[in-house]
């Protein structure tokens, strides 16, 4: 494999979208190790995942036999960039204030490359100053960003908040790798 990156999966119902997004990705030679919260294994099973990658799903901080040294700290180290695709407002809080109390949160603060991020929420939550701050205070730390989209949400609405297309933060990603080379 050409590249390798993490896909951090976070608790959304656009999770859907990271299964085809990481799919793109194999296929195009990327290796991909999908870290899950366990949010975001109530919206699409570890199965899913272990099955487009070939690789197994990273779920638990603390995982002897799979990472002796720490599945925030090898993983930090073998991947090239770090994608979390949807990165849900919880989540967002958390980074922007240095939490670490799973793996994700933890390997957030462990890795040193550039950190992709493509938010997903309710239009209402997106638009509240508290997620506003929080993706400054990410941005202002060196975050990349794939916008939310205006579109359908699960909530029956439209609005402002909608995960990007798999193929638009494929392309996101390919460019970070891009950039990272020159």
């Amino acid at each position: 494999m050409s590249r390798e990156i993490v896909v951090g999966v976070t608790g959304g119902i656009a999770a859907y979208k990271t299964a085809a997004m990481v799919s793109r990705l194999v296929q195009t030679d990327v290796g991909v190790t999908v870290v899950m919260t366990r949010s975001a294994r109530r919206f699409v099973g570890e199965a899913t995942f272990a099955a487009l990658t070939g690789r197994p799903v990273a779920t638990r901080t603390f995982s002897e036999h799979a990472h002796p040294l720490g599945a925030h700290i090898e993983l930090a180290r073998q991947a090239e960039l770090l994608c979390i695709a949807p990165a849900t407002a919880d989540f967002l809080a958390k980074a922007a204030h240095g939490m670490a109390d799973d793996l994700l949160s933890t390997l957030v603060l462990s890795f040193t490359g550039p950190v992709l991020a493509a938010p997903a929420m309710n239009n209402e939550m997106w638009s509240k100053p508290a997620v506003q701050r929080n993706i400054e205070q990410l941005r202002s730390d060196g975050w990349h960003w794939v916008e939310p989209q205006e579109g359908w949400l699960s909530c029956r609405e439209r609005g402002v908040g909608r995960m990007a297309e798999p193929d638009d933060i494929v392309a996101a990603i390919r460019k970070q790798l891009e950039t990272k080379d020159n």
